[in-house]
């Protein structure tokens, strides 16, 4: 049986990491509830860029912007790539993991060579995580956060854009963690380029117009400046996303570590007392057998 001290020793280690994560779980709490309010405010004018771009890739054609369809590969093979957004630091639960399974899960779903397949990797779980398993990692870059997520998102996209004009990207998917709620989130995979036309349904196709729109200033103004923004604006809502999932994931797990630690201060103290009781009665059966010996 451990000594008291050493049990003693081991609550206070257990007290003093308790309250380690319950401030780490405030902390999340906190910067949580902004993430929050920068999903809401982005998220409407998200979806309305998106129903736009798409509106106007099914009106014009796959032919009227060199981003709505695929270039001719630049080594001569079709080559896909996966960018993802991953976290910088751990204790985050499931955040990181169900990402990096969900890539390899798609690399496998599309018959990729796991080997040949650049991944652009967002975050430094992730890029240890591919770096110990030798993929073929074209960038990494560090998370980003609430104050550079615009900045990170635009100088991004024109990245992958560039690698997608000049023919060494031929598709790009995108994976990252879509917030839910503070114990919910989940796995999106989408591809992002070339811009996919989703197929409208009967009632759409019979109440369209099928003549195309008249732009101002022009068709290719229009899609120059409007379908890269797209792209951008993409992003940066997976990284609002991901910022807020991990805050998220973070308050769960620290939240579930501060329980724990109660748990096992429980049950150290019970061990404790125990102990303690089994000390003092083997000092009260000494001292009684001594006062028997003196008395016969």
């Amino acid at each position: 049986m451990p000594s008291l001290k050493s049990i003693r020793k081991r609550i206070g280690s257990v007290k003093n990491t308790q309250k380690i994560t319950r401030a780490m779980k405030l902390v999340a709490a906190a910067k949580l509830r902004r993430a929050q309010d920068a999903i809401i405010a982005a998220r409407p004018y998200g979806h309305s860029l998106e129903q736009v771009v798409h509106e106007l890739s099914r009106k014009a054609g796959e032919d009227a912007h060199p981003l709505f369809q695929e270039p001719t590969p630049a080594d001569g093979e079709s080559r896909a790539a996966v960018l993802m957004f991953t976290s910088d630091r751990g204790l985050a639960g499931a955040f990181n993991t169900q990402i990096v399974r969900r890539v390899e899960q798609h690399v496998a779903e599309i018959s990729a060579d796991y080997a040949e397949m650049p991944f652009h990797i967002v975050g430094r779980k992730g890029n240890d995580y591919f770096k110990r398993r030798r993929a073929s990692i074209a960038q990494h870059d560090p998370a980003p956060t609430s104050a550079d997520a615009l900045q990170v998102s635009q100088a991004l996209a024109n990245r992958l854009i560039a690698d997608f004009l000049a023919g060494r990207i031929v598709r790009l998917y995108l994976v990252y963690n879509e917030f839910k709620s503070a114990i919910s989130q989940g796995v999106v995979v989408k591809q992002i380029l070339p811009v996919e036309t989703p197929e409208a349904d009967e009632d759409q196709l019979a109440s369209a117009v099928l003549d195309d729109f008249l732009y101002e200033p022009g068709r290719d103004e229009l899609l120059t400046h409007l379908v890269p923004l797209y792209i951008q604006n993409v992003l940066y809502n997976a990284a609002l996303e991901s910022i807020a999932s991990e805050f998220g994931a973070r308050m769960t797990a620290m939240d579930n570590a501060t329980r724990n630690a109660g748990d096992m201060i429980s049950k150290l103290t019970l061990q404790y007392n125990r102990a303690r009781q089994a000390a003092i009665t083997k000092e009260l059966l000494e001292i009684i057998s001594g006062a028997e010996a003196l008395k016969g």
